[in-house]
C-alpha cells in the first residue's frame, strides 16, 4: 500500500521533479498552499468582518430599541403598577382574608413579610398556614413590651414551628432618648419620638428588606385614621427591596373583617393568644402606653390615652395619617359638616353662653351634668349610646344632663375654663357653686356614671 501511495504520488509529479530537482520545487508548492491559504483565510475575515459590522448593526438596533423603551417605560409601568393595584384592591374587597393572604404570597413569595405585634395578628398567621404557602413573620421587640408578650411569641413559635424575624431599635439612638428626656418622656411631649426610636426606625430596616408586607389592620379598629384603609395599596410612608417612592405593596386583608369575627375565628382554630386579653387588652403595644379596655370605651382607648384621638397612631401606620388630620382640621374649622352626636330630647345643646351661665351661677335649680365632645371624635361616638341612656334615666331626677361642643373656636375656652384635657370630658355641675367637678375616671359605662353623679348630688 505504501508502494502504490509511493507510485501514485510520483506519477503527478512533472518530469523535471522526476529528474531530482526537489530543491526548487518544495518552495513553490510551499508558496502555492501559502497563498491558497491567504486567500481563503482572507475571505473567511472578510465574511467574518461584513458579519460582524451586520451583528453589530442589529445590536446596535435592538440597544437603541431597548434605550427608547427604557427612557419613556418608568412612568407608563409606573401608572400600570397603580391602575392593576387599584384594580386589585376592586377585586378583592369582598374576597375572604384567606384568599386575599393567598394571593399575596403567590404574588411575592419570600419577598414579602407578616407583621406580627402579638395580639390578634396571629389570625393572620393562621391564614398563612391554611394556605399552605410558606410565609415569613417579622416583629418589633421594642424593649418595652409586656412579659405576657413575650411569652405569646415563644408559644406562636413552637405552635407554628416558624422563628419570627425580630428587628430591634438602635442602641444609641434608644440610650440618647432615656439618659437626655427620661424613662417615660412620652407621658409629657406624646408618644410620637419614642414610637420613632424603637419603632418606626426599626420597622423602616424591616421592609427595605421586602417587596411587600400583610398587616392587621381593620377599619373598625380606628374611624378616625384606618376607616379608608384598602385592601391592598402601594404603601405611602415605606420604601421596599428596590428603593423609591412605590417599592413597597402593603396588604391588609382583615381591613373588612370585624373584630368579633376575628375572635371567632381564632377561637374556632384554636390557636395561641396573648393572655392579656382576657384581662381586659384590646389593642396591644407598649407596656406603658397599653392599658385594659373598660365599659363604654372604643377598643383604641387603651393605647396613649392621654393624648387626643387624632394622635392614636404609632408612626408604622402614618400613611392614615395625613388625610385624617387634614380632614379633622376642615371639620373643627368648619370646612366639613358631619353628623351630630348625642342627639336626644332628654339631652340639653349647650352654647357657649349656656357654659359661661353655669360657671357663674353659684345657685342653680337643678343640678348639671355635661360631656365635653367632638362629633368626629371616634370615643365620643363609642360612648354615644351609654351617654343618651343616662340623660333617659336622669329624666326627671333633678339632674338635667347637656353636652358642649368643644373643637375648633371652643377648643381654647374649653381648655382654660372647663379642665378639658382630652375628648370627651365629662363634668359635674353641682347645684350649690360654680366650680365643676370633673369626672377622672375612664369607665364610661351608665352605671359608673351614675355613680360618679349619686356620690356628687
Amino acid at each position: 500500500m505504501a508502494t502504490a501511495t509511493a507510485i501514485s504520488s510520483s506519477a503527478l509529479l512533472p518530469c523535471n521533479l522526476k529528474a531530482g530537482k526537489f530543491g526548487p520545487v518544495r518552495p513553490q508548492l510551499d508558496m502555492r498552499v501559502s497563498s491558497s491559504a491567504a486567500t481563503r483565510m482572507r475571505c473567511a475575515a472578510r465574511r467574518q468582518t461584513v458579519e460582524s459590522q451586520r451583528n453589530r448593526r442589529s445590536v446596535e438596533a435592538v440597544a437603541a430599541a431597548l434605550a427608547v423603551t427604557k427612557t419613556d417605560a418608568p412612568e407608563e409601568e409606573k401608572a400600570a403598577t397603580a391602575v392593576s393595584y387599584d384594580e386589585l384592591a376592586r377585586e378583592l374587597e369582598h374576597a375572604s382574608p384567606l384568599s386575599i393572604i393567598d394571593r399575596a404570597l403567590q404574588m411575592f413569595g419570600n419577598d414579602i413579610g407578616i407583621a406580627f405585634s402579638g395580639a390578634e395578628d396571629v389570625a393572620l398567621i393562621e391564614y398563612a398556614r391554611l394556605t399552605g404557602r410558606p410565609f415569613r413573620v417579622f416583629s418589633l421587640d421594642t424593649g418595652r413590651l409586656n412579659p405576657e408578650t413575650y411569652q405569646f411569641f415563644d408559644a406562636v413559635e413552637k405552635h407554628y414551628g416558624i422563628h419570627i424575624e425580630y428587628m430591634f431599635p438602635d442602641a444609641v439612638e434608644v440610650q440618647g432618648l432615656v439618659r437626655n428626656k427620661g424613662l417615660f418622656s412620652f407621658y409629657e411631649d406624646g408618644h410620637q419620638e419614642c414610637c420613632r426610636v424603637r419603632k418606626v426606625r426599626p420597622l423602616r430596616r424591616a421592609l427595605k428588606g421586602l417587596k411587600a408586607w400583610i398587616t392587621g389592620q381593620r377599619k373598625d379598629q380606628s374611624p378616625g385614621t384606618r376607616a379608608n384603609i384598602p385592601i391592598v395599596q402601594v404603601d405611602p410612608a415605606f420604601e421596599g427591596l428596590d428603593g423609591g417612592a412605590g417599592s413597597l405593596i402593603k396588604w391588609n386583608p382583615v381591613a373588612n373583617v370585624d373584630g368579633r369575627d376575628i375572635w371567632n375565628f381564632l377561637r374556632s382554630m384554636d390557636v395561641p393568644v396573648n393572655s392579656l386579653h382576657s384581662r381586659g387588652y384590646v389593642s396591644i403595644g407598649c407596656e406603658p402606653c397599653t392599658r385594659p379596655v373598660l365599659p363604654g370605651q372604643h377598643e383604641r382607648e387603651g393605647r396613649w390615652w392621654w393624648e387626643d384621638a387624632t394622635a392614636k397612631e404609632c408612626g408604622l401606620h402614618k400613611g392614615n395619617i395625613p388625610q385624617d388630620i387634614h380632614a379633622a382640621s376642615a371639620i373643627i374649622n368648619g370646612a366639613k359638616e358631619v353628623r351630630d352626636i348625642m342627639d336626644n330630647q332628654a339631652i340639653v345643646n349647650l352654647t357657649r353662653s349656656g357654659m359661661e351661665n353655669l360657671l357663674k351661677l353659684e345657685r342653680k335649680k337643678e343640678a348639671w351634668v355635661v360631656v365635653l365632645y367632638a362629633p368626629w371624635c371616634q370615643f365620643c361616638q363609642a360612648m354615644e349610646a351609654s351617654y343618651v341612656e343616662l340623660a333617659e334615666r336622669l329624666a326627671g331626677s333633678g339632674v338635667k344632663v347637656g353636652k358642649f361642643r368643644s373643637d375648633g373656636d371652643q377648643k381654647p375656652f374649653a381648655k382654660q375654663e372647663l379642665q378639658l384635657g382630652s375628648f370627651p370630658t365629662i363634668l359635674f355641675f353641682p347645684k350649690h357653686g360654680q366650680r365643676p367637678v370633673k369626672y377622672q375616671s375612664e369607665r364610661r359605662d351608665v352605671e359608673s356614671l351614675l355613680a360618679f353623679i349619686k356620690a356628687l348630688r
